[in-house]
Parts: C-alpha cells; structure tokens; sequence
C-alpha cells in the first residue's frame, strides 16, 4: 500500500489495483493553496479562490499524466445517485448531483474529493469497469458500497467475484464519535453485525465506517478488498479532516481510470 511521488505531489496508492488502473488519492500537499486550504485543494465549494483551485487540480493531472480535459466529476450530495460516465464532463456544464460514479473508457479522468467521508475505489478487471464512491455515514447507512457493487452488475455484467475494492484514507473509529439517534440507524441497518461497527467508551459511541463498508462490499460478493487503513484525522500533515479542522479545511482528491 505505498505512497508514490511526481511532480512535487505525494499521493497514496492501491496495490490490489492491476497495472491496468491508474489510481490516486492525493495528499494536501504540493498544492498552491493558502491557509485553511493548504495546499493541494481540489474543491472550490469551501471558499478557496477558483484559479487556485483550477490549477491544483491541473497540476494533480498533469502528474498522473492524465489531460485534464478528462475529468468527470460530480457534485456530492450524500446518497446512492449514480452517474455512469461515458466521455468526459464538458468543463462549462455543472456537475450532476450523485455520489456513486463508474466508467468504462479510458480517455475519462474519475475524480472524486474527501475530508474525512470515505472514498470507495473500484475496478472489474474482467469487464474493464473503473468507478469512484462517497461514503460518508449517510452515504454508509444507504448502502452506497453495496448499491455500487449493484449498479456494476447491472450496467455491465460485473460478477462480485471479479470487482476490486479500495476503502481509501477517512476518519478513523477513534475519531468518529456519533450520537444515539446515528448509532440507532447502524443498528437497524447492520442489525447483528452492528457490533463489529459501533464502539462504546466511556459512555460514547464511535463509528468504525472502514469496517462498515468491507461488511458491505463482503455480503454482496466482493472478495478482494483492500482497506488503507489511514486515518484523516490523525494525519493533518497529509489529509484535511473536516472534523479535526472543525470545517475550515479543504478536499483531497481521489482518481480513478483504466489505463
């Protein structure tokens, strides 16, 4: 599970992943971007100056050697909307609202953007089917790991056996604390597994969201499934945590395409 460098970027990458893959989850650094972004931020939606923006995110492709011009997108709402990206999204059209999105060409860029929520990473090696999720405890408790591994089946014959799963860097259970009326939704949706999910210390509860989506991805047929086991809140130097940093932070970026 190493960390790669290019071009004054530092990102992580899946090792489960076939060289036929080309993914990324980049850190915060390398960017140009000030304080409460510093650096690599990749969102305008957090009050970071657009051009800023724009050119981190050039940078991050130029580095991968990806066109820019490649990039599909979406503008995250927390649900199991999915978007299948057969070209790449114009850069003058808004992005679709969806939270789930899978490709199979090789000239579209998949990106996604995180700080703390999880980014779930696919591929079908057999099917030549790339895709990125968002899974945050919303995302999490709908199902958005099993609704993607679905949606692989349905719009391109994926068997679960073939797909490969990343669960890329998030906030950790030690840092996720949630309230009674959070852990009650686990509860009734992960019903006896919820106690692989839910820790209780000191009277407080905690979610495990790494634990929760391999449960998913495993009861719909994923076997080959990597967890990157890093913690956004714990790791400030190379990940914005939106909880650590109390909102005033900024994206990573997750990349994702076939080769």
């Amino acid at each position: 599970m190493p960390f790669d460098q290019s071009d004054g970027l530092h990102y992580y990458q899946f090792d489960i992943f076939s060289k036929e893959v080309l993914n990324a989850v980049f850190t915060r650094q390398g960017g140009i971007s000030p304080e409460p972004w510093t650096s690599l931020n990749l969102s305008i939606s957090v009050g970071d100056d657009s051009q800023r923006v724009t050119e981190n995110r050039m940078h991050a492709f130029n580095a991968l050697g990806r066109n820019p011009a490649s990039l599909h997108d979406v503008w995250l709402v927390h649900g199991v909307d999915i978007v299948h990206a057969d070209a790449p999204r114009p850069l003058d059209s808004p992005s679709q609202k969806a939270d789930i999105l899978f490709t199979d060409n090789p000239a579209v860029s998949l990106f996604m953007r995180f700080a703390d929520c999880v980014p779930l990473l696919f591929h079908d090696p057999v099917k030549k089917v790339v895709g990125i999720a968002h899974a945050g405890w919303m995302g999490t408790v709908k199902g958005v790991a099993e609704v993607s591994v679905k949606a692989m089946q349905e719009r391109y014959g994926s068997k679960p056996g073939d797909i490969v799963a990343g669960i890329g860097p998030s906030i950790g259970v030690d840092h996720y604390e949630v309230g009674g009326e959070v852990a009650d939704q686990f509860r009734g949706k992960f019903e006896s597994d919820s106690e692989k999910i839910l820790q209780t210390r000191d009277g407080r509860i905690y979610l495990d969201l790494w634990t929760a989506n391999a449960l998913q991805l495993q009861n719909a047929g994923v076997e080959q499934i990597q967890i990157s086991g890093l913690c956004t809140a714990c790791h400030l130097d190379d990940w914005y945590s939106h909880r650590a940093e109390k909102g005033r932070t900024g994206r990573f970026g997750a990349l994702m395409a076939l080769a």
